[in-house]
């Protein structure tokens, strides 16, 4: 749906994905609608890093990130060998479905997670949901050639639009090898004038299914028993964030920083903090997870969709349930009051973290694309 400068895990992937193939000589075109989930993008066609971009006029938004833009089939040029889409339920797979058949490519699809019900949805999006249940995700998935879930959690759930189950692999998010590195001369704190000892994290969308505010009620009560610890949201806002200040607006040890950019600046931001927590309602698999895993940090998160599939409890770090305040407190002082359950908890996820570079999972994503080509 969107390319940069948007900002979110899909266009992240996509975003990393593209940077490594036109590195490895190959040509890479992004077509996306002309939205930023805020505003209509002037800059219809540009080229940035290599990697040429087409924004194709949206007809009319269902939601934050829903937009319909059908000029798709009629406006996209080029002959290409690989069709990549991402983000399953929307109109656009099933566009670039017909046009892989009709050019000949061969169509492979990143699902991304979306099946979690329709909580949180706006009610105008409903009925397409349905619909996409009923028609539209079955037509799309037999248009494509090979379907890589994000999470071994979706694989029941893609059993009901695919019969063929060899159409269907895992391949996980990644991420940058700069956050393995150790910042020296690590400035965070002091920019943000951040006292306390120890600091907790919150980084994504201030979105209502990122729980940002559970973490600021948490945050409260913790604050009443401790002085010593900061608290820290960041990331842009999606709904939330004004809830976020209004409930944190009292306690110094609590800020809401607005959006971060640059992988040197979100790596001495991770590496600023103790904890790091997902207070999700739900969750595919995200791209922080795994970067809070590279910077070494504990995590406590909601036991959501693919979230248990990568972390343990007690050996990458602690769950609380989505809403459940008093046990998310309670997890973010266990692993604050124990510094050598914490050390256990950094050592593993580091050792963990090795096996989600980027650059590995590119070269599985190439892997495939391989495999589709030799079948032609």
């Amino acid at each position: 749906m969107f390319y940069l400068p948007t900002v979110g895990g899909i266009t992240q992937v996509m975003n990393e994905l593209a940077q490594r193939q036109v590195k490895q000589g190959h040509e890479v075109h992004v077509f996306c609608c002309d939205s930023d989930k805020h505003q209509r993008l002037k800059i219809k066609q540009e080229k940035i890093q290599g990697v040429h971009i087409h924004r194709f006029p949206y007809w009319f938004r269902l939601s934050m990130s829903t937009f319909i833009w059908p000029s798709l089939l009629w406006r996209f040029k080029g002959d290409f060998d690989i069709i990549h889409t991402h983000a399953s339920g929307h109109l656009y797979i099933l566009f670039a479905g017909i046009i892989s058949k009709l050019k000949k490519s061969k169509h492979i699809h990143t699902t991304h997670c979306p099946w979690t019900g329709t909580e949180f949805r706006p009610l105008v999006l409903r009925p397409f949901l349905f619909l996409n249940d009923l028609i539209f995700n079955k037509l799309s998935f037999k248009l494509i050639d090979r379907i890589i879930a994000i999470t071994p959690w979706e694989l029941n759930i893609l059993n009901k639009y695919v019969k063929d189950k060899n159409k269907i692999k895992v391949i996980p998010n990644g991420t940058d090898r700069i956050l393995y590195k150790k910042v020296e001369k690590n400035k965070f704190k002091k920019q943000n004038k951040i006292k306390e000892k120890k600091l907790v994290l919150f980084f994504g969308r201030l979105n209502p299914t990122k729980g940002p505010e559970k973490l600021a009620l948490a945050a409260i009560n913790i604050t009443k028993k401790r002085k010593d610890i900061a608290f820290v949201w960041i990331g842009p806002d999606e709904g939330k964030a004004k809830e976020v200040k209004r409930l944190i607006k009292p306690y110094k040890n609590m800020k809401y920083l607005g959006k971060i950019h640059g992988k040197d600046k979100i790596a001495e931001m991770y590496q600023a903090a103790d904890v790091y927590v997902l207070p999700s309602y739900r969750e595919g698999l995200p791209l922080t997870l795994f970067e809070a895993m590279a910077s070494k940090l504990p995590i406590v998160a909601s036991p959501v969709n693919g979230v248990p599939y990568e972390i343990k409890e007690s050996e990458n770090g602690l769950f609380a349930d989505y809403g459940d305040i008093i046990t998310l407190e309670k997890n973010i002082l266990k692993i604050l009051n124990n510094s050598k359950l914490a050390k256990k908890i950094s050592k593993n996820n580091f050792k963990k973290a090795q096996d989600y570079t980027w650059n590995i999972i590119n070269d599985r994503y190439v892997k495939e694309y391989e495999g589709l080509l030799k079948s032609k």
